[in-house]
């Protein structure tokens, strides 16, 4: 029950576009910050309108909070917002999810909801 609870809260923030547990608007020279120095990235280009988006959500969240992917960081793009930098990530769609490592792009994902292989996308970056 507390973990369906936490889940619900963690969705609530991302919804609401809030940072939490890690994760934090996109903002380039953040991402350029991160990159530089080598540090495991999760970019999520995300649309408050997409039900995929909606699914995926909890999952990336309760992934993000586990111990295995607290050294992740977590950039959230609005796919409707920010379509300079949608275009500079040669992303076509929301609910894409880009991981990078050691300043290098290591693996993506398009509309993806099954928690496993999510999972198997971001221990690419770790």
């Amino acid at each position: 029950m507390l973990k369906l609870v936490r889940s619900f809260l963690l969705l609530l923030a991302f919804a609401a576009g809030t940072a939490f547990a890690g994760t934090q608007s996109f903002e380039q020279a953040t991402f350029d910050a991160l990159q530089k120095e080598g540090k495991p990235t999760l970019v999520m280009i995300h649309a408050d309108w997409c039900p995929t988006c909606k699914a995926q959500a909890p999952i990336v969240l309760e992934l993000l909070s586990s111990p295995e992917y607290r050294a992740m960081n977590a950039l959230r793009v609005d796919f409707d917002q920010q379509k300079n930098v949608v275009k500079e990530f040669k992303a076509t769609m929301q609910s894409t999810l880009i991981v990078f490592k050691g300043g290098k792009e290591v693996g993506r994902s398009t509309g993806d909801t099954r928690k496993d292989s999510i999972a198997a996308l971001l221990k690419k970056a770790i």
